[in-house]
């Protein structure tokens, strides 16, 4: 199997936490360090809407300048990545597990998606190339929603008995998106 993509959602512009949050600091490391080591031994990383990374990962600006958010960023990672599937993590998510993310990839389809509360988890997720017509036909209607392409491509839901059984408890896909989340984290996670 071809060493898996990992795309870093780092492009968004942190409204609620009214800072860039790749920078926010958990300890001695900002969010994205955090992320870019959690997830460096699952695949070659890349980070998405920024022009530089730390340790090591590439970075790339998204490749859309008249669309935002998570559908544009994987658009842009897809495009670029052959036959090679592509884990999604967002930058925000960082107490991500790379054994979630290890075991996401043993599913087959072309959407990998954990659901945990009845919300589908679209970036801790696996995507694979054939979700590009997907997403390119949502993002060219001027939609920029995952759920919109997940249901127009072969997705495989991954529901909390499953993910349960490797270890997970909702950490991997916890978003960091305002201080108050982020002391919820520290509270939950350590």
């Amino acid at each position: 199997m071809d060493r898996p993509i990992v795309a870093v959602l780092a492009g968004g512009d942190s409204t609620r936490m009214g800072f860039d949050k790749a920078v926010a600091r958990i300890g001695g490391s900002t969010m994205l360090e955090l992320v870019v080591q959690a997830v460096g031994s699952i695949g070659d990383v890349v980070v998405v809407g920024r022009t530089d990374a730390p340790g090591g990962a590439a970075a790339i600006p998204d490749r859309r300048s008249d669309t935002r958010g998570p559908l544009a960023g994987l658009d842009t990672v897809l495009h670029g990545t052959s036959k090679r599937p592509t884990v999604l993590v967002a930058v925000d998510h960082p107490f991500v597990r790379p054994e979630t993310l290890q075991a996401l990839l043993e599913f087959e389809g072309d959407a990998v998606v954990p659901v945990d509360a009845g919300w589908q988890q679209v970036t801790c997720a696996v995507y694979r190339p054939g979700f590009l017509r997907s997403a390119t036909t949502v993002l060219e209607r001027g939609d920029r929603s995952i759920i919109t392409a997940l249901d127009q491509a072969t997705t495989r839901l991954v529901e909390e008995p499953e993910w349960r059984a490797w270890g997970e408890d909702g950490r991997s896909w916890f978003s960091v998106d305002s201080l108050d989340r982020l002391k919820e984290g520290l509270r939950r996670f350590g």
